[in-house]
């Protein structure tokens, strides 16, 4: 099983799928795929998210499929089920966190402070998500917290973009980005397959900018 470190050092940019119509599934992680980005994240927020998950996991082993919007115990169960190979959280609370520690595969949790950060690092966790991250300081909050916490790896997500990704990737605390710009509704509605891929091809030249 591999480890969140190296879930996080695949592919510069982690796609955040937000799954409306099962038949969208497979098609838009074959054109990620194709694109050259090997780690998906399918939000639990739509009817078909674990269906999704699932179909994904099925067709393409080849590609890292994790299950995001985790935000209980149950969740973390349904998701491994479908075959989440990792779970990412928006925040995490007291109540989420025994489970947290006991996941059968790679949890990432979400923070959005320094105090949430300590926190989670007392418990174990050392690569978090920063959530929403352009919201809360963006890059150069995690500018700041790489002093006084620098065993902390980070995931920043919400309000990524192709034009202020780059940014955070160049932060020596940043291993990946989280971002649904390559996935836009619009996109997925349209089925417009190869103008995702394309994003996904310019999402993962970033990586070397």
């Amino acid at each position: 099983m591999r480890q969140i470190d190296e879930i996080m050092r695949i592919s510069p940019v982690i796609p955040v799928l937000v799954i409306d119509q099962l038949e969208h599934a497979v098609p838009v992680a074959e054109a990620l795929l194709r694109g050259g980005l090997r780690v998906v994240e399918v939000t639990l927020r739509t009817p078909v998210a674990l269906e999704a998950l699932q179909a994904i996991r099925q067709a393409l082993p080849e590609l890292v499929t994790g299950a995001g919007s985790v935000i209980t115990a149950e969740d973390i169960d349904r998701a491994v089920a479908a075959g989440a190979e990792f779970l990412v959280s928006p925040g995490m609370s007291p109540g989420l966190l025994p489970a947290a520690k006991r996941s059968p595969v790679p949890f990432l949790p979400g923070i959005v402070t320094p105090g949430e950060a300590m926190w989670l690092q007392e418990e174990g966790f050392t690569h978090l998500k920063f959530f929403p991250a352009d919201a809360a300081g963006g890059a150069a909050m995690l500018r700041s917290i790489a002093g006084p916490l620098p065993k902390l790896r980070f995931c920043p997500t919400g309000g990524i973009n192709a034009d202020n990704a780059s940014t955070y990737l160049q932060l020596p605390n940043v291993l990946c980005v989280g971002g649904s710009w390559m996935v836009a509704p619009e996109l997925l509605r349209a089925q417009r397959w190869d103008e995702i891929e394309q994003r996904a091809a310019a999402a993962v030249r970033l990586g070397s900018v």
